[in-house]
């Protein structure tokens, strides 16, 4: 058995944690162990929070008002993708730079946390659409008993 599901979200704050809360509700019902689900549920957010700050479609002088959020449970693996519809990374590279910011920032850490939480990750452009795409897996632990692991 396998459970998705996506959302169209306001890029507003509140939308951030309504998107972890379904998240960990999801994990929760299916039966993943709570460490893996908080490791997924802060990469979700620094996603989403990332989304809601910088996926406005400033590059066309207009802004954006959503962005999207889809999670696949699928046998040992998650996998979330987070997308705006902004201005996206720069081009000309194949693949953003992440550095680690200072220990005393207030921004900059989202990109690296999600690396360190995350077994795969993906950054990039929206394909032929523009925007930001952050995708990223995590095989999952089950706890004993889990309805995702147990039914057939």
């Amino acid at each position: 058995m396998s459970i998705w599901w996506s959302l169209h979200l306001r890029r507003d704050a509140a939308s951030v944690p309504l998107a972890r809360r379904l998240l960990l509700g999801t994990m929760e019902t299916a039966g993943v162990d709570p460490d893996i689900s908080y490791d997924l549920s802060v990469a979700l957010s620094e996603a989403c929070a990332n989304a809601v700050e910088h996926g406005g479609d400033t590059a066309h002088g207009g802004t954006s008002e959503a962005y999207r959020v889809t999670a696949y449970l699928d046998g040992e693996k998650c996998r979330i993708e987070v997308a705006d519809s902004g201005p996206g990374f720069p081009s000309g590279r194949p693949r953003p730079v992440i550095r680690a910011a200072h220990m005393d920032a207030e921004h900059g850490r989202g990109l690296c946390l999600i690396q360190e939480l995350a077994d795969h990750v993906h950054i990039g452009n929206e394909p032929g659409r523009g925007g930001a795409v952050v995708s990223f897996d995590k095989i999952l632990k089950w706890r004993k008993g889990a309805p995702l692991v147990t039914a057939s």
